[in-house]
Formats: structure tokens, C-alpha cells, sequence
């Protein structure tokens, strides 16, 4: 939604909040790292699903993304929807999203791979083995006290692997269709 006003709403401080979310991009997740986790800690969220998913979920690179595929679409289509009544809501629930599925698809597949892939939050914020993830469950296996077992541990590193080649393989077609096609006028 925010990308949606971003690229085909006028309002005043426009250019303020895009240049905000641009520069967002900037800081380093270290930065706020600490934070990030008193939040989580402070909503009861710790050592839960929810205290691992929902931090991540928006981010300054899908406003830019979901930004730049939603400049691309053509104005007849919304200048259209509004000569007809519909409200904003309805323009962007029934208009826009249709449309924006191959930056969806993108941007999810972007996303869910940065999540199945980190590695320091889930550590952190995942305090008991029922709520780790494959990487870092992966990572505290191969820690082992004297003996490694390298054949439990590539096993383990191919589970990991699988459901990222599965995403990949479900949504190839709208992932290459949103790269090429995001930015382009």
C-alpha cells in the first residue's frame, strides 16, 4: 500500500516520506538490531513465531520495489476507476493488486528468502529448540561436543536447501517476469 501511494498518489510531503524510506535503507540492520529486540521483548514476543516472522515483514526495499512496479502501471487504468466512483481502496484492491502480481511474487520470494536465510535474529530471539530455525539448528548440530556427524549434518544442510529451490521452482515464471519488468515504463 505504501509503495501504491507512493507512486500514484499526491499528497503533500511526498518526496519527504519516499526519500525516508530511501533512507532507511542505509542504516545497517546492526543498528537496529538491539532495539529491534527490546520492542519484541517488551510485546511478550520472545521465543515465539510471531516475534520471529512479524519484524521482518515490511521493509524499506519492498516499498522501493512494490514503488517501482506500481510507476509502470498505466494511470488510464485508475483515472478510469475514479471517473466510475470507486474509492482508493477499491482502486488498489481491484486494479492494482491483480496487476502487481509478478512484483508480488518477487518480492516474496526476496523476502522469504531473507528470512528462511537469517541466521543472527532467530538466534537471539528463539530461546528454545522448539522455536529455532533449519540454520540455526544447523549451526548449534554442527557445534557438537567431540564428534561430528558430517553425514547428519549435509542432510540437515539439504533440508534446508529444498524449500528454497521449491519456492523458486513454484514462482519462477512471476519472479522472472517481476525482474524484468520492474522499472520498466
Amino acid at each position: 500500500m505504501v509503495g501504491y501511494a507512493l507512486a500514484k498518489l499526491t499528497f503533500p510531503g511526498k518526496k519527504l516520506v519516499f526519500t525516508l524510506v530511501m533512507g532507511t535503507l542505509l542504516i545497517p540492520g546492526m543498528v537496529t538490531f538491539v532495539p529491534l529486540f527490546v520492542l519484541v521483548a517488551n510485546l511478550g514476543m520472545v521465543d515465539s513465531y510471531p516475534g520471529l516472522i512479524l519484524p521482518f515483514l515490511v521493509g524499506p526495499f519492498g516499498v522501493f520495489l512494490m514503488r517501482q512496479f506500481i510507476l509502470g502501471l498505466p494511470d488510464e487504468l485508475l483515472d478510469a476507476a475514479r471517473v466510475d466512483g470507486a474509492s482508493e481502496l477499491r482502486i488498489f484492491r481491484q486494479i492494482i493488486l491483480p496487476l502487481c502480481g509478478p512484483g508480488l511474487a518477487t518480492l516474496g520470494i526476496l523476502t522469504f528468502l531473507g528470512s528462511w536465510n537469517n541466521f543472527l535474529w532467530p538466534l537471539v530471539v528463539a530461546q528454545t529448540q522448539e522455536h529455532y530455525t533449519l540454520p540455526v539448528a544447523l549451526a548449534l548440530f554442527s557445534t557438537g561436543q567431540n564428534v561430528t556427524n558430517y553425514g547428519l549434518l549435509l542432510a540437515g544442510a539439504t533440508v534446508t536447501v529444498v524449500p528454497i529451490v521449491i519456492v523458486f521452482l513454484i514462482f519462477q515464471r512471476r519472479f522472472i517476469e517481476g525482474i524484468a519488468t520492474t522499472g520498466i515504463k
